[in-house]
């Protein structure tokens, strides 16, 4: 699709006349698409108009002329503090006692964003887990997990140049 003149002057009649891009795509016809119309408007310099989704945003309000500050009136002399209320005492703190033996093993039903996703065994089998312990801000895993997912690379001057050793049985690469 080449941009002719008739075009070109379709697409600014268009755009001036406050029709979307994908109205002008459709005058202008096959080949044009509401894309191409964009691009076209903005390569030829036309006045960007304010998006639908986003909304017109409203021009700030201007300032008021700054009024002199109040001279404040002299304080009267403190007044007694208000009497206390009463409230009643706390109930104390009761500690749970510890858990004996292995903790609750994190299923998938009970994954969210804050526990360690690192899975425990086989999928297949019936004390698979996940860890469950806290985990990173902005990572899957606990600290204890991120350190064996997450390994720094050698970089590449300083890695093995050898093959991997080829194993028994194994065709050849």
């Amino acid at each position: 699709m080449a941009w002719t003149d008739e075009r070109i002057a379709q697409l600014k009649a268009g755009w001036e006349g406050g029709m979307t891009a994908s109205q002008i795509a459709e005058l202008l016809g096959e080949g044009v698409s509401r894309n191409a119309v964009i691009g076209k408007a903005h390569r030829l310099g036309l006045e960007s108009r304010p998006s639908p989704v986003k909304g017109g945003e409203e021009p700030a309000a201007e300032a008021a002329p700054a009024t002199p500050a109040a001279v404040a009136a002299p304080a009267a002399a403190p007044l007694a503090p208000p009497p206390a209320i009463a409230r009643p005492a706390a109930p104390p703190v009761v500690k749970k006692p510890a858990r004996n033996g292995k903790a609750a093993k994190t299923t998938l039903l009970d994954l969210s964003e804050k526990v360690c996703k690192w899975p425990l065994g086989h999928p297949g089998d019936a004390d698979f887990h996940f860890c469950g312990k806290p985990s990173q801000a902005g990572f899957p895993y606990c600290t204890e997990h991120c350190l064996v997912a997450y390994q720094a690379q050698l970089p590449r001057r300083d890695r093995d140049r050898r093959p991997p050793p080829q194993m028994p049985g194994m065709p050849r690469r």
